[in-house]
């Protein structure tokens, strides 16, 4: 079969995805784990309880270039989404999408609200997304190749990205799972299951893998740990309504549609029998995750070869002119959601708008400067004795990140995730900057409030109202602190 050329015209829309994605890049200010991930790249590890190491190494390049630079830090996130486009296009194209479905395929993976959340912060659900989307068009060009040699090349190249994925975030080892089912289940394609490429191609991930895999088990597993609060916090009745209804909404509701016919025609397509396996993924990991509960955002990078399908057919089925009226109609519906978790609205206006019900993420980018300022003030009122022996204590990460970012004066510490593996305050730290704690009395002697966190703002995000305590001691172990923040 012979496949359409590329585009030139994605290249248009990727470029405007790219302008906007970077003007909004210095605004509000970093997320908390943003905060976390670059406190993470200043103490490298093959691990972290939370995830592997991408995602820090990155915000570790990006703080070596230029320290504490919101727009330098989020380049990395606008690349990969802009990556994230290009593969729905070429999904679209082999699927035998001309011009039309291909720029179609990108406006409306571009547009998406979860697509511009990810290429606005440094995250690993990010980097996650685009390893999925990549994995999927790899395996889809080894499965459709018309030589050995080529569909050696794809196999090789899908383990190359699945081990830099699981070096990211574990989540792939699902995807990986369900492609190996659907290629199985699928009677155009399970061939491929008795040449030696696809098992070399996990090999390569698995050896990709193996040194985040070591830290794991020289800590204990805590990534199991971490798997099991989140089963426990979604994993309920609430949690399994809130996941589906994530899942439908999360480029937008009004291109739902679009992926929806993507996916059955990828069901119902005889010609489309090589990429069935993509569709029988969908349906399996978002089956796994609906039962042992997780979060909708973890099938981002099984939209876009589902949107490019559903393009195909509409773009197969209307004239160009109309289907172009309704991609631009389908982005502007879109546009509108934006505001939930991307900085188009002034700080102010943001915090006191409706925006604000639909998610609490972007509420934790705004007040940042003005928390570590206000620690910064208690550190400062202390006598030059003092601060020579005095140190902060966070009751989470996000507290911990930004006092580092902005500067707090004195070494930060904290109990929450990665930091509890990190330095631990000397014996001798006194005074003891506590942030957080509402019963700081339980853990520290000698405790008086002195200020509370506040933003100008006026958001309610989590440290809003937070107290600070000054206190003379730890009354127990860093360890048990250690527990009781994590």
């Amino acid at each position: 079969m012979t496949r359409p050329r590329y585009s030139p015209a994605v290249g248009l829309v990727v470029a405007a995805q790219a302008v906007v994605l970077l003007v909004m890049s210095p605004f509000y200010g970093p997320h908390r784990d943003e905060l976390y991930f670059v406190s993470a790249g200043q103490r490298l590890a093959w691990g972290y309880p939370d995830q592997p190491v991408l995602t820090p190494f990155l915000a570790r390049v990006a703080t070596e270039i230029a320290p504490y630079n919101l727009v330098v830090l989020r380049l990395w996130s606008l690349l990969a989404m802009v990556g994230l486009v290009l593969l729905a296009a070429e999904f679209a194209r082999l699927l035998g999408g001309g011009r039309t479905a291909q720029v179609l395929t990108a406006g409306l993976v571009a547009v998406g609200v979860v697509t511009m959340t990810f290429g606005h912060w440094h995250s690993t659900a990010t980097f996650d997304a685009l390893a999925w989307t990549a994995i999927l068009v790899l395996v889809a060009r080894a499965l459709i190749a018309d030589s050995s040699r080529h569909r050696a090349l794809f196999w090789l190249a899908a383990g190359v990205v699945a081990g830099v994925g699981l070096a990211n975030k574990h989540s792939v080892v699902f995807l990986l799972g369900a492609v190996l089912l659907g290629i199985a289940l699928v009677p155009a394609t399970r061939r491929n299951l008795v040449t030696p490429w696809p098992w070399l191609a996990g090999l390569i991930a698995l050896a990709l893998w193996t040194p985040n895999l070591l830290w794991q088990l020289e800590h204990d597993w805590p990534v199991l740990d971490l798997s099991e609060d989140i089963r426990e916090e979604y994993g309920g009745l609430s949690g399994r309504i809130g996941y589906v209804t994530q899942a439908l909404i999360l480029l937008s509701p009004v291109i739902t549609p679009i992926w929806i016919i993507g996916l059955v025609a990828l069901f119902r397509r005889r010609e489309w029998a090589h990429f069935r396996p993509v569709a029988v993924a969908f349906v399996l990991v978002a089956g796994f995750f609906l039962v042992a509960g997780g979060k909708g955002y973890y099938l981002t990078g099984l939209f876009p070869p589902l949107v490019a399908a559903g393009s195909v057919v509409i773009a197969e089925r209307l004239r160009p002119r109309t289907v172009g009226l309704l991609g631009a109609g389908l982005a502007l519906l879109t546009i509108p959601a934006w505001p939930i978790n991307l900085p188009v609205l002034p700080a102010k206006t943001y915090a006191s708008s409706f925006y604000t019900a639909a998610g609490e993420d972007q509420l934790e980018t705004i007040g940042w400067p003005q928390y570590a300022a206000q620690v910064r003030a208690v550190v400062d009122d202390l006598t030059p004795a003092q601060r020579r022996t005095a140190v902060v204590f966070t009751i989470n990460y996000g507290e911990a990140g930004a006092l580092e970012w902005y500067g707090a004066g004195v070494p930060v510490h904290s109990g929450h995730n990665g930091w509890r593996f990190w330095e631990q305050p000397p014996k001798g730290a006194t005074p003891i900057v506590v942030v957080g704690f509402d019963d700081p009395d339980r853990f520290f002697d000698g405790c008086r409030q002195v200020a509370s966190l506040h933003n100008r703002e006026g958001a309610d995000n989590e440290e809003n109202g937070a107290p600070i305590h000054l206190c003379d001691t730890a009354t127990q172990q860093w360890s048990q602190l250690w527990h009781y923040s994590a």
